[in-house]
Order: structure tokens, then C-alpha cells, then sequence
């Protein structure tokens, strides 16, 4: 089992920084990619950004310029840095994992964090 678990969320004003934080731990052998998503109310959970292993970072267009995701391979944590935020930036953020959780026989599995409240008031 694989557990994520995500620091950081909180209330800040439009402008603003924030920078969440995402440590995996439990039955890893490798992670192929850790990300976030967010949950606006009434709205489907959308990709912000992920981290490829490898070095690869895709954003979505809304946050491209404002928000940065970086790695730890080492650490099995991935950050995302908020700059500038906006009212619209408000949702739950959710954390997570393609994990490969053994090579022979090789098993791989999606995983999600519990969410962490992120609220940008104007």
C-alpha cells in the first residue's frame, strides 16, 4: 500500500504564494509520475501539473507562468509552488502517484492524496 500525504494548503489573498507539499511513502519501488489535480466546487478535478520521471513538466494553460512543480526523486515528495494567485485558483488540491509497487511481477497503481483546502479570497 502506498500512502500520499499533503501539506501546505491554507487561505491567502489574490496575489498572493502558497506552496504545497506532497510526500509518498509505503510500497515503492519507482514512481513514474507525481502530480497535482484540483476540485473546484460544481467542476470535474482537472490537472494543474505533473512531474514526469525524467525531467518532464506539463501545466495547464491557467497556471503556466505562476505555478511550478518540482521533484524529489530521493524523497518521493513533490512540491508545487503558487505564485500569484487568483480567486479562480480556489479548489481542493489533490496530490498524486503512478507508482510501479513491484518490478517482478510488475504491478503499477494510481494513488491520490486526501486533498488540501486552497482558498484565494479578491
Amino acid at each position: 500500500q502506498v500512502q500520499l500525504v499533503e501539506s501546505g494548503g491554507g487561505l491567502v489573498q489574490a496575489e498572493e504564494s502558497l506552496r504545497l507539499s506532497c510526500a509518498a511513502s509505503g510500497s515503492i519501488f519507482r514512481i513514474n509520475a507525481m502530480g497535482w489535480y484540483r476540485q473546484a466546487p460544481g467542476k470535474q478535478r482537472e490537472l494543474v501539473a505533473a512531474a514526469i520521471t525524467g525531467g518532464s513538466t506539463n501545466y495547464a494553460d491557467s497556471v503556466k507562468g505562476r505555478f511550478t512543480i518540482s521533484r524529489d526523486n530521493a524523497e518521493n515528495t513533490v512540491h508545487l509552488q503558487m505564485n500569484s494567485l487568483k480567486p479562480e485558483d480556489t479548489a481542493v488540491y489533490y496530490c498524486n502517484a503512478g507508482v510501479v509497487t513491484s518490478l517482478i511481477p510488475r504491478r503499477t497503481a494510481n494513488y491520490w492524496g486526501q486533498g488540501t483546502q486552497v482558498t484565494v479570497s479578491s
